[in-house]
């Protein structure tokens, strides 16, 4: 499959991005293949551990801005659920019972991020860094992140990653505590297949319980998603939101003074 390749071996699935040209930002299809190989994998014995990978020196930058542009001419009606193949990726993370590992090298973007604070165990090189510029965007995070991200990271350390969007390395990745183990990037995906081997070999109903203990009642995250998809949905079509996007295509700084200005005048 292009820009994405799954494969399993030894209780291992691996899904790995594999659009280098484009930094491996993620299109409708990869979105789907990824959420229907760790749907597939519920209910297969023989996969016990997800590891997901990036490719080209490059984790993920996040959703691909062309078709990010595209929802936006024409984004849902107020109350609408967005049914977006990355939506939809987004709603399965919550429900994944196996353990899920990330193998984090150069950017990790959007999406990049979020998806980590889903996984049980994350490496990263020492070139890896970590953006969530949402606010930025015009938009808010994503992914059950409001919840997840104080959650696992402390209430500062959360603000700092997705509403100031400051841009973490490796290191201050590893103190916020979003990354387990900085390694050299020529040993990081073996180390992370070494970890998800170590936890193929573990009794397999005992880690799963004790994965399912860990990370608690799943039902505050569904919530969370589907309420940053509400607010997510109203901050779309926001003059804001607009000026963001336009910025980004014509590679120059958003004026959000001069949006805020005009909308004053307009009232």
């Amino acid at each position: 499959m292009s820009d994405i390749e799954i494969h399993v071996r030894d209780g291992v699935q691996t899904i790995r991005l594999t659009r280098v040209d484009k930094k491996n930002a993620m299109t409708g299809a990869m979105y789907d293949a990824a959420r229907e190989a760790l749907l597939a994998a519920e209910h297969d014995d023989d996969i016990a551990v997800h590891v997901f990978l990036g490719s080209g020196g490059v984790f993920c930058a996040g959703n691909d801005m062309n078709d990010f542009m595209r929802r936006a001419a024409t984004p849902p009606k107020p109350g609408e659920r967005i049914s977006a193949p990355s939506g939809e990726f987004i709603r399965v993370l919550p429900t994944i019972t196996k353990p899920m590992i990330a193998a984090v090298d150069g950017l990790a973007v959007g999406i990049g991020v979020t998806l980590l604070l889903h996984c049980d165990l994350i490496l990263a090189s020492p070139a890896a860094s970590f953006r969530a510029p949402f606010v930025n965007l015009g938009i808010i995070q994503e992914a059950g992140s409001s919840v997840i991200g104080p959650h696992r990271l402390g209430y500062n350390n959360a603000f700092e990653l997705l509403v100031l969007g400051a841009p973490w390395d490796a290191a201050r990745a590893k103190d916020a505590g979003l990354v387990n183990w900085v390694v050299p990037a020529a040993e990081l995906e073996a180390k992370a297949l070494a970890y998800a081997h170590q936890l193929v070999a573990k009794p397999r109903a005992a880690l799963m319980a004790a994965r399912r203990m860990l990370r608690g009642d799943p039902a505050a995250i569904k919530s969370a998603i589907e309420q940053e998809t509400q607010i997510y949905t109203s901050l779309f079509a926001s003059p804001e939101a607009k000026e963001a996007f336009a910025s980004f295509i014509e590679k120059r700084q958003p004026d959000f003074a001069k949006v805020r200005m005009a909308a004053k005048k307009s009232n």
